[in-house]
């Protein structure tokens, strides 16, 4: 919307200079038509100063078209190197949040087993253990006591699982959350054109 104002004011102030630059070239041109007609000898030299006059505003008014020309495509060229520069930003966030990711994966993947074969190893231990009892009494104690501390490891367990789980996620995320905010941030603030 300011931009929009800025072009606009931009645009009615070079008309306005475009129609001053008219006048004045109007006005010269009516003196030596003038003087032409009171001196009619001066005319050749009137009129080669008139053109010459006019070719120098015209020039005059083709540099600063120029001028402001090359400062937009400058502005645009920034804009696009900023564009550019952002998006490979993206990418690396991307790239290293991938990589968080697969590396903690591995090392849950790895906990994981580490927990079942843990818990494997506890219940041929168990069994082996059931295959010496001498009474039915003895043997559901025992399995009562066996399922109870198995029950309580696998709950720890499958605990610090999820917690070590969140930790990856909120990890992996934080390069991906960091461009989201400035992506934001950039957004926020007003866009600059020359």
């Amino acid at each position: 919307m300011a931009s929009e104002a800025k072009v606009t004011k931009l645009t009615t102030e070079k008309a306005q200079a475009g129609v001053a630059a008219a006048e004045k070239l109007t006005e010269t041109a009516v003196q030596a038509t003038e003087e032409a007609v009171r001196n009619p000898t001066a005319a050749p030299k009137l009129a080669t100063d008139v053109v010459n006059e006019g070719v120098a505003q015209a020039r005059t008014a083709m540099e600063k078209n120029m001028e402001q020309v090359t400062r937009s495509a400058e502005g645009f060229y920034k804009a696009s190197e900023d564009v550019v520069e952002f998006s490979r930003g993206n990418i690396e966030a991307v790239t290293k949040a991938t990589q968080t990711y697969v590396a903690g994966l591995q090392d849950l993947s790895k906990q994981a087993f580490a927990v079942f074969q843990a818990l494997n190893e506890q219940a041929v231990q168990n069994a082996k253990a059931l295959s010496s009892v001498k009474s039915i009494k003895e043997a559901a104690e025992m399995q009562t006591s066996f399922a109870k501390a198995q029950l309580e490891k696998t709950m720890a367990e499958t605990t610090k699982l999820n917690e070590a789980a969140f930790k990856l996620a909120e990890q992996s995320s934080a390069p991906i959350a960091a461009r989201m905010t400035l992506a934001f941030e950039k957004l926020s603030r007003p866009a600059a054109f020359n």
